[in-house]
């Protein structure tokens, strides 16, 4: 018999039944529960979030009022002065050229060489003091030649007066005729005619001996010589000798718009001379005052503008020829008004205004309507009251309601000088 084949045992595995289906509703009950515990987290962190912000605003805007309440607690330092009641110019302003009321150029009347030189440069000379000194020889020997003349021409007529005497006589008894008594006459005429040009001759040689001495003729202060002793001066030299300018008085001649012209007509035809006050070229320190003299008879049509000359007098002689001013004509004065410094002005959107400082230390803004301002001083109109404190400096750290406490002058100089090394 053969061997059969060892038959392989099939392990039977045991059969499970399979597992119960979940339906939908059971699937999505998880997930839905998951989905709700992510919100919850998102809204929570959110809220926590929400919260934080919170909190951190309420301290920065309590930080904030803390700082505020402490400003407006530190008081504001500040320089102020009171607002006062008094009176304020109204100007007219012009440039203007300081000139000499009189300049006269020193000129020699007669040829000759220059002698001498009797003045100083820049010293003051009176009419008449003798400046100089030309050769007088030459206009002696012309009027000792005219004084001979003249002595010879006197004595033929003295000679031919006798002479028509004695024809007067001869011709009575009828000795001479007629015309030879009358040619006698006329040469008495002829030597008195040449009497009278030998006098003018002696009296204009006199004359060129007095031109010999150059003196002023005006007083005021005499400036640089133009020419030097020695050289030889002539009638028809430009330059002259030198030249006089009157300083005292002295004028003043300065424009202002043509509109602006009537109301000074019409207070010099009402024969008022109003004020007239010179400042330096920066319009600042005031130099002299004078009065308005008078106005020029015509305007500028190019620049529209009217010349007038106001006279000064000088007396320290402050004023000098061609020097530069700024004039100011005094044209009326409003009395009463209320007057501030024109730094207490401030200007904003809604136009200008002042802080006011009030009775308990705090600062008030008041807007004001400005009128004229005159140098450092401003007339208010409206807004402000007399005897009011207003705020000078230090008004870039004011607000409206802040505490301030008032600084004069020497409390700012202590501190300059503390803050000086």
């Amino acid at each position: 018999m053969e061997p059969r084949a060892p038959q392989l045992l099939e392990r039977s595995e045991p059969q499970t039944s399979p597992a119960p289906r979940q339906s939908p509703k059971t699937t999505l009950k998880p997930r839905r529960r998951v989905a709700w515990l992510l919100l919850f987290a998102v809204a929570a962190a959110a809220y926590a979030g929400f919260r934080y912000y919170r909190t951190a605003e309420e301290k920065k805007q309590a930080a904030a009022a803390a700082l505020a309440a402490r400003a407006a607690a530190r008081a504001v330092p500040v320089a102020a002065v009171p607002a006062r009641a008094g009176d304020m110019p109204v100007y007219l302003r012009g440039l203007g050229n300081v000139t000499a009321f009189n300049s006269v150029t020193v000129r020699t009347r007669v040829d000759g060489q220059l002698m001498s030189v009797d003045f100083q440069e820049g010293q003051h000379v009176n009419q008449g003091d003798l400046l100089a000194e030309i050769d007088p020889r030459p206009f002696q020997v012309q009027l000792e030649q005219a004084e001979g003349q003249l002595a010879r021409d006197q004595a033929q007529l003295h000679d031919a007066q006798v002479n028509l005497a004695r024809y007067q006589t001869l011709w009575q008894e009828g000795v001479i005729p007629k015309q030879q008594l009358d040619t006698q006459a006329a040469t008495v005429g002829q030597f008195e005619g040449a009497i009278k040009a030998d006098q003018g001759a002696v009296d204009s040689a006199k004359l060129n001996l007095t031109y010999a001495k150059i003196t002023a003729p005006i007083s005021g202060r005499i400036g640089l010589r133009l020419v030097d002793a020695g050289n030889v001066v002539h009638t028809t030299d430009q330059n002259g000798l030198a030249i006089i300018d009157q300083m005292q008085p002295i004028s003043v001649i300065f424009t202002i718009p043509a509109d602006s012209l009537p109301p000074v007509l019409s207070k010099l035809r009402a024969g008022q001379h109003p004020r007239v006050d010179a400042y330096d070229r920066e319009d600042r320190v005031k130099i002299a005052s004078g009065s308005l003299l008078t106005v020029d008879n015509q305007i500028d049509p190019t620049t529209g503008t009217s010349r007038l000359k106001a006279i000064f007098d000088n007396a320290d002689g402050a004023l000098f020829p061609n020097q530069f001013v700024n004039c100011r004509l005094l044209i009326d004065v409003k009395h009463g008004a209320v007057i501030v410094p024109a730094a207490a002005i401030q200007h904003g959107p809604q136009g200008a205004y002042v802080y006011v400082i009030k009775p308990d230390r705090t600062a008030d803004l008041r807007p004001v309507t400005v009128g004229l301002t005159e140098g450092a001083e401003t007339s208010i109109e409206k807004g402000v009251r007399a005897g009011e404190l207003v705020v000078t400096d230090g008004q870039d750290k004011l607000q409206a309601g802040a505490r301030v406490e008032i600084r004069t002058a020497a409390d700012s100089d202590a501190e300059a000088g503390r803050a000086s090394p």
